[in-house]
């Protein structure tokens, strides 16, 4: 399930960087630690926008002018969002870069029917490789064009739903179709263009920060349902819990696919 946050924003013309992940996943991890669960805090099985609203750009990053900034949250997991949600609406105010928001409210993205392929853009970067510290293996770039790229996520992906302990061994083994085929014309246009589709991202885990590379461009995954419907809630790639590898379904109207969404969590 994917749920959109409603944050009041107290102070318009704030900023964060223009990637600010890092600075998200600082935050989530506290909310989540406040709930003292081990159980939750340990877990990994979600996935996070980057902050969305009315912005500008400058050299310090996004400056924000709308009143309401919105974050979405994606887990396969109704009880670990519910839990995220009811320990962050006991704070009047949380701060992300030097933004200040208030929690106001929470929308309910409407479910997805997956066939056997979809179309897929990357919310936030996609992330191949982990990282280690004083490691450069993750930086390095891997053409999204060859079976390598996409024969690294099916391997990561595959291990994530293991670790997951949502399919059985007969499903795991069934789910061998899989192929991302990256819009050949869209990294062609970038490239005439001479923008980059890939960059170096910052990423931080108990206080080292690690360096990876990002790609983001629209592709076509051929998966089972089932796959697809896993990397639509959970991510994709690496460091999926730091706000990595989220997707959204092309050329989709978002607005149509919000409910109201109540929780509570005992």
């Amino acid at each position: 399930m994917r749920v959109r946050i409603v944050f009041l924003l107290k102070n318009r013309g704030s900023h964060v960087p223009f990637h600010h992940q890092f600075m998200l996943a600082q935050m989530i991890k506290g909310i989540l630690m406040k709930g003292e669960s081990k159980t939750m805090l340990d877990y990994k099985f979600y996935n996070f926008s980057g902050l969305k609203g009315q912005t500008k750009v400058s050299r310090k990053g996004l400056h924000f002018y709308s009143s309401r900034v919105t974050l979405v949250l994606s887990s396969t997991n109704k009880e670990f969002i519910d839990y995220f949600l009811t320990n962050l609406f006991t704070f009047d105010q949380v701060e992300i870069g030097s933004l200040f928001l208030k929690p106001e409210s929470v929308e309910l993205e409407e479910s997805v029917d997956f066939g056997d392929s979809s179309k897929f853009i990357c919310i936030s970067p996609l992330v191949l490789l982990s990282s280690s510290f004083n490691d450069s293996t993750a930086k390095r770039f891997i053409q999204p064009e060859t079976d390598t790229f996409s024969d690294i996520l099916y391997e990561a992906t595959i291990q994530r739903m293991q670790e997951a302990g949502q399919f059985s061994e007969e499903q795991i083994k069934s789910f061998y179709k899989f192929q991302l085929v990256p819009d050949k014309s869209y990294l062609a246009r970038l490239t005439a263009a001479q923008k980059k589709f890939a960059r170096i991202y910052p990423v931080f885990d108990q206080d080292v920060k690690y360096e990876v590379r990002g790609y983001t461009f629209p592709f076509t995954l051929y998966a089972a349902p089932e796959v697809q419907e896993f990397v639509f809630h959970c991510g994709m790639g690496q460091f999926t819990h730091k706000g990595f590898g989220m997707l959204d379904v092309a050329n989709a109207n978002p607005s149509k696919r919000v409910l109201q969404y109540e929780f509570n969590y005992a």
